[in-house]
């Protein structure tokens, strides 16, 4: 007897649907004394937990990857060697225009007088470097009103990626990884590890950068915030240098804006003022308009008054 129904079994059932990927975490630590032995843990964990290595195209492909990011470095280690050469040649051509504009300017008539200031007891500041800084064992500094630069020697033939450099508002760590800091301004550890403190004044980090020049020093461009005054030391405890001695480069007031070139002289003329033991520009406005005062006022007896 035969039973007939209207189920009818499919021909061909359809594959179950192929499970989602879940991504598979990765985690390892860099040793930078074997970084091919981290590359090959890497590519172990891909050939586990993915089907990339069984395409025939595998080689090729991590072969471009490599070569990628090889051109990446190589790419960026160009640059920061351009930056670094056009900064050479920029101070360059700025020293050398300073020392035209010295050479051609009259001998200074305050040579003596300045003597005379050291030999009072103004020799306990040090006489500021070719820079307008100072010269220290671990690294040296130099200065413009609006920039501080911080030269650092480190081993010849070190890599930019092995650089550290640290710059915050008040403080600053230059060095090495995996080794103590050669330049360190911070609440923790001061320079050249003595309890000293943190930079002259504030900077602005957003315009600050560092360089490695000719891999054997790194070079620290700061901005200051306060680009109307002459630092007297890099960091706290440091010595000082005596800022009457500092000798900005004139031949580059002609690029300054009218406002500023204007605060510049001022400060010059004040410094040389003071040196000679003179009146400063404020002190002879102050005495100008005194004397303008007594002329309008004849029927004030001014003879037993005290001025300071």
């Amino acid at each position: 007897m035969a039973i007939l129904s209207d189920y009818e079994e499919p021909a061909n059932p359809s594959p179950p649907e192929a499970a989602k990927q879940v991504p598979v975490p990765f985690s390892a630590a860099l040793d930078p004394s074997d970084p091919l032995g981290f590359v090959r843990g890497a590519l172990e964990f891909v050939a586990r937990e993915s089907g990339l290595f069984r395409s025939g195209s595998a080689v090729a492909e991590v072969s471009a990857l490599v070569r990628e990011v090889k051109e990446k470095v190589d790419a960026e280690e160009r640059r920061t060697r351009e930056a670094a050469r056009a900064r050479a040649m920029a101070r360059a051509k700025a020293e050398k225009r300073a020392k035209e504009a010295a050479e051609a300017a009259p001998g200074k008539t305050d040579q003596e007088d300045v003597k005379m200031e050291e030999a009072k007891g103004e020799g306990k500041k040090a006489a500021p470097n070719k820079g307008n800084g100072l010269d220290m064992d671990n690294y040296s500094w130099g200065q413009s009103l609006q920039e501080v630069t911080i030269n650092v020697p480190v081993p010849a033939g070190t890599k930019s990626r092995f650089i550290v450099c640290d710059i915050r508002k008040n403080h600053l760590k230059v060095g090495l990884k995996g080794q103590p800091p050669i330049l360190d301004v911070s609440a923790s550890h001061k320079v050249v590890y003595q309890n000293l403190g943190e930079l002259f004044q504030p900077v602005k980090v957003d315009d600050c950068f560092w360089s490695l020049e000719d891999q054997r020093s790194v070079s620290v461009l700061l901005t200051k915030q306060n680009q109307m005054e002459w630092w007297k030391y890099l960091v706290k405890g440091d010595p000082e240098i005596d800022t009457q001695k500092v000798e900005p480069e004139t031949s580059k007031l002609s690029d300054l804006d009218p406002e500023t070139r204007s605060t510049v002289e001022k400060m010059m003329f004040d410094q040389r003022q003071k040196a000679q033991g003179l009146p400063t520009s404020s002190e002879m406005e102050k005495q100008d308009l005194l004397k303008k005062f007594m002329s309008e006022h004849p029927e004030m007896d001014f003879s037993k008054a005290k001025f300071n």
